[in-house]
C-alpha cells in the first residue's frame, strides 16, 4: 500500500496495490498492522455501506461528538465519488479548510478522515456504493453536521444540473454557527 498526506496532513490518501492478469485482479485493501504503523494508531469497530442511486447525490458534511467521534476510512466499491474532509478543530492552522479526493471502483483509492473533521461526498456516477470503516459506533445523540455548500468554507464541488440532498443535510448549520465541537491539540 502507498499513502500520501494531503494539504491538511492528518488526512491521508491511501492507494492499495493491485495485482492483475487476464482473470482480473487481487488487492489487499486493509491491513491493521500497516494502518496502525503508517497512518493512525486506531481500531475500527464498524463497517458501513451506502448506495446512492443518482448522480449529484450529496451526503454530508457529517461528524460525531465525543465520546463517539469517528475516524473514517472511506472507499468506493462501485461508481465514483468526490470525497471531502473539512477541518473543524478550533485552533487548528487549517480550521475551516478542506481537502478532497476522487474515489472510484477503478482507482481503488481510500481516504482516511480522522476525528475532528466533517466528512461528506458527492456521487459522480449513478448507483455509487461507498464503504467505510469507523473508529466509533453510530450515536444519534452525538450526530452533527455542517452545511455542505457553506461559502465560508468554499468547497469546489463538481458542477451538476441538480444536487440531491436529504432534508437533514439541506438544513445543517454554517461553520460560523457551529458550536465548538473539537479543539486542536498540537503534536
Amino acid at each position: 500500500m502507498h499513502f500520501q498526506s494531503l494539504s491538511i496532513p492528518e488526512v491521508k490518501l491511501i492507494t492499495p496495490k493491485k495485482f492483475g492478469d487476464d482473470r482480473g485482479y487481487f488487492s489487499e485493501v486493509f491491513k491493521d498492522g500497516w494502518f496502525r504503523e503508517s497512518i493512525a494508531e486506531v481500531g475500527f469497530v464498524q463497517d458501513n455501506e451506502s448506495l446512492s442511486r443518482q448522480i449529484g447525490t450529496v451526503r454530508g458534511l457529517h461528524f460525531q461528538l465525543e465520546p463517539f467521534a469517528q475516524g473514517k476510512l472511506v472507499r468506493c466499491t462501485r461508481g465514483a465519488l468526490f470525497d471531502v474532509a473539512v477541518d473543524i478543530r478550533v485552533g487548528s492552522p487549517t480550521y475551516g479548510k478542506w481537502v478532497s479526493a476522487e474515489l472510484s471502483s477503478e482507482n481503488g483509492a481510500q481516504l482516511w478522515v480522522p476525528a475532528g473533521f466533517a466528512h461528506g461526498f458527492m456521487t459522480l456516477k449513478a448507483d455509487t456504493v461507498i464503504n467505510y470503516k469507523v473508529t466509533a459506533p453510530y450515536s444519534a445523540e452525538h450526530d452533527r453536521g455542517l452545511k455542505w455548500d457553506d461559502p465560508t468554507i468554499g468547497i469546489n464541488w463538481p458542477k451538476m444540473k441538480a444536487y440531491v440532498l436529504s432534508e437533514k443535510d439541506s438544513k445543517q448549520p454554517l461553520l460560523s454557527e457551529l458550536p465548538v465541537s473539537f479543539k486542536y491539540l498540537k503534536g
